[in-house]
């Protein structure tokens, strides 16, 4: 018999170069100009991973640069020092409770100290504001003087960078396409986001339960569709923030918590069948779960038991 996995994971991509001007043409859809400004021989090495309508970068350059950058079309770019140490935005200094923002509609200059890592995130402007629009956020100016940088607390700096490295270093426990996405664009609103638009409104205990009963009614009609945050806001016409607080209220969970729940349990019941000759991997890739080690213990912390005993315990005379 044979079993087949639908690849639906970006691949990564690494391109190193000594070769300054190289560097500069290595980002994807990117116009810039790079010129170095410290002495010594270049290195430069960019890990990226597109997607439909985003790219993530990571890029690290040894000496300290000038940089004319211009991005893609009707893109916004996001750009987060790994520290953020000399680093300026036409000519604003970067400081630790601060990231870079510009759309394509400017051109900006970047200068970079030596030894210098930043990542990068290049995403479809229409999608982001629709995603907003879809899950009630407010955005900040992003035209405004001074908005070449935003402020937000450190913290989430951190924990963006942390998702990032994931993304590049792990596929962030390989994901499906569709859903790594959301994530990124999910991070971008994360940090784009008013103030004044995060207040939580308080619905009603009966249209709390009646959105969480539409997730689960969908996800029975389509158990192993991909499902967004994004998705599941259009499916129930309400916010981002509604559909967390009527799931944490209602079940005690976060939706997406609620989402890997559900798959891993429906991954167990299909280990659980007699005779079952599906390779764990695939049955766990079939359920959106493509990164093998994550899974295996994602699985074993919730049912206190790897995937592969669970087969064995109702498949007994399997080899």
């Amino acid at each position: 018999m044979e079993h087949h996995i639908n690849q639906c994971a970006p691949q990564k991509s690494v391109v190193t170069t000594n070769d300054i001007d190289e560097q500069a043409h290595n980002l994807t859809q990117w116009q810039q100009v790079y010129d170095q400004v410290s002495n010594g021989s270049f290195y430069g090495c960019i890990e990226g991973l597109d997607y439909p309508e985003a790219h993530l970068f990571k890029e690290f350059t040894q000496r300290a640069l000038r940089q004319q950058c211009n991005i893609a079309p009707e893109s916004i770019w996001l750009g987060i020092p790994r520290f953020s140490d000399q680093s300026k935005i036409n000519g604003l200094p970067v400081d630790t409770h601060q990231f870079m923002c510009r759309s394509s509609d400017c051109d900006f200059e970047l200068m970079t100290p030596e030894q210098f890592t930043i990542y990068g995130l290049v995403i479809n402007k229409q999608i982001l504001f629709t995603m907003a629009e879809i899950q009630g956020l407010s955005l900040k100016s992003l035209t405004s003087q001074g908005a070449e940088r935003l402020s937000t607390n450190p913290m989430q700096l951190n924990q963006t960078r942390f998702m990032i490295e994931s993304l590049i270093n792990q596929g962030e426990l390989g994901l499906h396409t569709a859903l790594q996405q959301d994530m990124l664009s999910t991070l971008a609103l994360n940090l784009l986001t008013q103030e004044s638009s995060k207040q939580v409104v308080a619905p009603s205990y009966q249209h709390r339960l009646a959105v969480v009963e539409k997730v689960k009614e969908f996800l029975h009609d389509y158990p192993q569709q991909a499902v967004t945050i994004t998705q599941l806001c259009e499916l129930t016409f309400v916010s981002r923030r509604t559909l967390q607080y009527s799931f944490e209220s209602i079940l005690g969970i976060n939706p997406l918590r609620f989402l890997r729940l559900t798959r891993l349990n429906n991954v167990r019941r299909q280990l659980k069948q007699p005779d079952q000759d599906t390779p764990i991997s695939v049955i766990a890739a079939n359920w959106g779960f493509w990164h093998a080690g994550q899974f295996t213990k994602d699985y074993t912390q919730l049912f206190g038991e790897n995937p592969s005993h669970t087969l064995k315990r109702y498949q007994p005379d399997q080899p």
